[in-house]
């Protein structure tokens, strides 16, 4: 199984970046840790990040063909690209969205995901782990919704 992982606009600062909501995990660290993990389970996970949305689009777009399912944190993108969402619907993959921190006990703008209606899962509030439990759920399920 391949899995992309794709980190939207600003998660490339987790570490150095508000510490007490995303924790003190440097991104290079969470790269490695994710894709360590990964290999643990005999999943072949690439991690992605851009802080621009059209370099998401457009990895997005090509993993239809390379990549059997999705982990996506996009940030704030979360909140309004319509463009990551019409991108992640033409890739056809399982989907599951994550995010460090809780969405739903922080600025109200931020309890809204225009992505959640097409992800077959949600992770929040979970720190790094999340990633951890979206790759999980991908290798056990093969994406399919329970």
């Amino acid at each position: 199984m391949r899995i992309l992982v794709i980190n939207g606009p600003n998660l490339n600062l987790i570490g150095d970046r508000e510490r007490e909501i995303y924790g003190e995990t440097g991104y290079g660290e969470l790269c490695r840790s994710i894709e360590t993990y990964a290999k643990g389970l005999s999943v072949d996970a690439e991690v992605y990040q851009s802080n621009g949305e059209g370099d998401i689009v457009t990895k997005i777009q090509q993993a239809k063909k390379n990549f059997d399912a999705i982990v996506i944190n996009a940030g704030a993108l979360t909140h309004y690209s319509y463009a990551v969402y019409d991108a992640l619907k033409y890739a056809g993959l399982p989907i599951v969205e994550v995010h460090i921190s809780n969405i739903f006990k922080r600025e109200e703008f931020r309890k809204t995901s225009v992505l959640s209606p097409i992800a077959v899962g949600v992770v929040s509030g979970l720190g790094i782990d999340g990633y951890f439990y979206a790759i999980d759920f991908l290798k056990k399920t093969n994406g399919k919704t329970v």
